[in-house]
């Protein structure tokens, strides 16, 4: 991947992130733009990568609430 794919991604991340965060758990903004990236690099849609983020970002959340 080159400098400017990687970062049209990080912008498409930011996008879909923005209405997450607003309604989301605190969270660090990492796990939400990893799982999109490698969504959109494995030929997923930007709606359907959204789709897998949220579902990645709601287990790491789960998972955080059982270890507190």
């Amino acid at each position: 991947m080159d400098v400017e794919n990687l970062a049209e991604l990080l912008r498409e991340a930011e996008e879909h992130h923005g209405p997450y965060e607003a309604s989301a758990p605190e969270h660090h903004w990492s796990g939400f733009y990893a799982a999109y990236i490698v969504a959109r690099q494995e030929g997923r849609s930007p709606e359907q990568a959204d789709q897998d983020a949220r579902r990645h970002m709601d287990g790491v959340l789960a998972g955080q609430g059982r270890e507190e």
